[in-house]
């Protein structure tokens, strides 16, 4: 799995998902702990769940904290200000194209037209 993938969306809900894996890895590799090359298997496959998990977990309350204190240094007539869905789609279009996630829109023949009477 692409570790861009993994950390979209919430990393919370993933980090359950995983450690249940673990969990449930965990207990398969005890019902088979006679068999030592499927308990030592197992054993490695529920501590990488169980690791990513756990990741997961401390990654997405990272993300919250530092969601948290920079929402707390927006002034309240800004943050006011940005409730509107245009106001957020203005928002999320520049800092796309700010931080190279969305190249610039490709000018339009008319703008190019316009361009050229201006010079």
């Amino acid at each position: 799995m692409a570790l861009q993938r993994l950390l979209s969306g919430d990393p919370s809900k993933s980090s359950k998902l995983y450690i249940a894996i673990g969990l449930l890895s965990l207990a398969k590799a005890i019902v088979v702990y006679k068999d030592r090359n499927r308990f030592r298997r197992e054993l490695i496959d529920a501590a990488l769940f169980l690791g990513v998990g756990i990741t997961l977990r401390k990654y997405s309350q990272l993300k919250a904290e530092k969601r948290e204190e920079i929402e707390s240094q927006v002034p309240d007539w800004l943050a006011g200000a940005a409730q509107s869905e245009a106001a957020r789609r203005g928002v999320r279009s520049v800092a796309k194209r700010k931080l190279g996630g969305e190249s610039e829109p490709e000018p339009t023949l008319r703008d190019r037209a316009r361009d050229a009477v201006s010079r």
